[in-house]
C-alpha cells in the first residue's frame, strides 16, 4: 500500500516538474499552469466520496486496483497532447483513479491496524506520499531534461499497471473475501433498476457536453487574435455545466431510493447523507475539515510552485534541484511522517489530544521556517530550511487521518474519509496552484508564494482547537 501511495504522489506531482517546459511549448500563463496542477484535485474531490461509499459497500480491493490502473493510464496519455485543453482533460481524469484509492486504502489499513498502532501504520503509509511527492518532481525533471517532458509522463505512468495487478490480490479482513471486479459490476447491474441504458441516459449530459466543449475549444484554438485562455474557458464551462446537469438529473432518482426499487443509487445516497451527518454531529471533524483544507492549501501550493520558484529565483533547473536538494526533501518528509505517527501514538496513550496536537503543531512551527525558505537568497541556508519545512509539514499525515478514524464509527470510515478528501481538496489545495499562479502573473512568484506559510499556520491553529472536543467525541464512539 505504501508503494502504491508512492506512485500515487509521483504521478500527481510529475506535472509540477514539467511546468516550465510545458509553458514554453504550449505558450501558457502561470494561471493556466496552476489549473493543470489543480485539475486532478478537483475531479479527485468530486469522486472521492462516491468511491469511498463503493469501498464501504462492496470491495475496497477492487476500488484500489481499478483506481491505480486508471490514473496510470491517463498519466501516460499526457504524452500525446498538443493543446492545453487536452492536457487539462487527461490530468483531470488522473483524479478519478486517485479518488478511489485514498479513502479505500486508509479504511483498509484501519482494519488491519487498530488502537495505538493506527497512527504509526498510517505514518508508514504516508512515507509513500513524502517520497512520491519529491520523486515525482525529481524524476520528472531528470527525464524532461534528458528525453523531453512527454517521456516523463510515459515512464512514470506505465509501472502503475503492475501495481494494479498486485493490488487485486489484497486481502480484506473482517468482511470475508470480496467479490471480483466483474462480479461486483454484474451485481450492480442486476440489482439496479436503471440498467446500462438508464445509466448512459443519466450520464449523457456530461458526456456530450464534454465532447462539445473539446470540439469548441479545438475550433477556437484555430483562430488568432482571440483572448488568451478562451479555449480553456469554453472547455471548462462545458464540463462544469455537464456535471451540474448530471447531478440535477440524479438527485430525484436518489430521493426516490427510500424504497427498494432504487437499488444501489439509494444506498449510495444514504451513505452520502450518513457521512455528512456524522461530520456535522462531530465537532472534532469540523475543526479537522476546516484546518485540513488550509494546510492542504499550503502544502500543495508549495509543492506545485517550488520547482518553478527555484528555476526563476535561483536559476536552478528541476534536474539540478533534484540532485542537490532532493535527498534532503525526501529525508525531511519521510522522517516527519514517521515522527508524527509515532509521536501521535505515544501521546495518545497518555492524553486523548495527542494526535491532534501533533497534527496542528507541525504547521504552526513550520510556518516561519517555510517563510524563511522562500525569502532567503543564499543557497547555503537552503538545505536546513528545506529539511525543516518538509519535516514539520509532514507530521500531520498519519495523525490527522487517525483522528478522523478515531471519532467515527467503523461502518462509515471510508465514506467520511472521502468527505474529508472532498472538502479539504476543493476548499484547499485545488485553489492553491491557480491562485498562486494568478498572483504570480500580477505580483511575481515569490510574493505570491508567501501566502502559503501563512495559510498553513492558520490551518494548524484551527486543528489545535479540536483539543477541546476530541476526548468527548472519542468516548461517544466507544460508547
Amino acid at each position: 500500500m505504501t508503494l502504491i501511495n508512492l506512485l500515487n504522489y509521483t504521478d500527481r506531482n510529475v506535472i509540477f516538474a514539467l511546468f516550465e517546459p510545458i509553458k514554453r511549448e504550449l505558450l501558457l500563463s502561470d494561471q493556466q499552469l496552476g489549473w493543470l496542477g489543480s485539475a486532478y484535485v478537483i475531479v479527485l474531490s468530486l469522486f472521492a466520496l462516491p468511491l469511498g461509499v463503493v469501498g464501504d459497500l462492496k470491495s475496497r480491493r477492487a476500488v484500489i486496483a481499478v483506481g491505480v490502473a486508471l490514473w496510470s493510464a491517463f498519466t501516460a496519455l499526457g504524452a500525446t497532447v498538443s493543446r492545453f485543453w487536452q492536457l487539462l482533460a487527461y490530468r483531470s481524469l488522473v483524479g478519478v483513479g486517485e479518488a478511489g484509492y485514498g479513502p479505500a486504502a486508509q479504511a483498509l489499513l484501519a482494519e488491519f491496524f487498530r488502537g495505538k498502532r493506527r497512527a504509526l501504520a498510517l505514518g508508514v503509509y504516508s512515507v509513500g506520499m513524502a517520497f512520491g511527492g519529491v520523486l515525482g518532481i525529481w524524476l520528472g525533471g531528470v527525464l524532461a531534461q534528458r528525453y523531453g517532458w512527454r517521456a516523463a509522463f510515459v515512464v512514470l505512468g506505465v509501472p502503475g499497471f503492475l501495481l494494479a495487478l498486485l493490488a487485486s490480490r489484497l486481502r480484506e479482513p473482517r468482511r470475508g473475501p470480496p467479490g471480483t471486479v466483474r462480479a461486483t459490476v454484474l451485481d450492480w447491474y442486476q440489482r439496479g433498476r436503471v440498467g446500462a441504458r438508464g445509466a448512459l441516459r443519466f450520464g449523457a449530459p456530461l458526456l456530450w457536453l464534454t465532447i462539445a466543449g473539446a470540439a469548441l475549444s479545438g475550433i477556437l484554438d484555430l483562430f488568432d487574435g482571440l483572448p488568451r485562455g478562451l479555449d480553456t474557458a469554453a472547455f471548462s464551462a462545458s464540463v462544469s455545466v455537464g456535471i451540474i446537469w448530471t447531478v440535477v438529473r440524479l438527485v430525484p432518482v436518489a430521493l426516490r431510493g427510500r424504497t427498494e426499487a432504487t437499488g444501489v443509487a439509494a444506498t449510495a445516497f444514504g451513505e452520502f447523507v450518513q457521512a455528512a451527518g456524522t461530520v456535522l454531529r462531530t465537532p472534532t471533524l469540523i475543526w479537522m475539515f476546516v484546518g485540513g483544507a488550509l494546510v492542504t492549501f499550503a502544502v500543495n501550493g508549495l509543492i506545485a510552485w517550488a520547482p518553478s520558484f527555484l528555476e526563476r529565483t535561483h536559476g536552478l533547473p528541476v534536474a539540478a534541484v533534484g540532485r542537490q536538494f532532493g535527498v534532503w526533501g525526501l529525508a525531511g518528509g519521510a522522517l516527519g511522517a514517521l515522527f508524527g505517527g509515532r509521536t501521535g501514538d505515544w501521546l495518545l496513550a497518555r492524553w486523548s489530544g495527542g494526535r491532534v496536537v501533533v497534527s496542528g503543531a507541525g504547521f504552526v512551527l513550520g510556518g516561519p521556517v517555510c517563510a524563511a525558505l522562500l525569502l532567503i537568497d543564499e543557497l547555503r541556508l537552503f538545505v536546513p530550511l528545506l529539511f525543516g519545512t518538509f519535516f514539520l509539514y509532514s507530521w500531520y499525515n498519519g495523525p490527522l487521518s487517525a483522528v478522523i478514524l478515531d471519532v467515527v464509527p467503523p461502518a462509515v470510515r471510508a465514506s467520511v474519509l472521502g468527505a474529508f478528501v472532498l472538502f479539504s481538496h476543493l476548499a484547499g489545495d485545488a485553489i492553491a496552484p491557480p491562485l498562486i499562479g494568478a498572483l504570480s502573473d500580477r505580483f511575481g512568484l515569490r510574493p505570491a508564494m508567501l501566502l502559503l506559510p501563512t495559510a498553513g499556520a492558520v490551518g494548524g491553529t484551527v486543528i489545535l482547537i479540536a483539543l477541546t472536543t476530541v476526548g468527548r467525541d472519542m468516548q461517544r464512539v466507544k460508547a
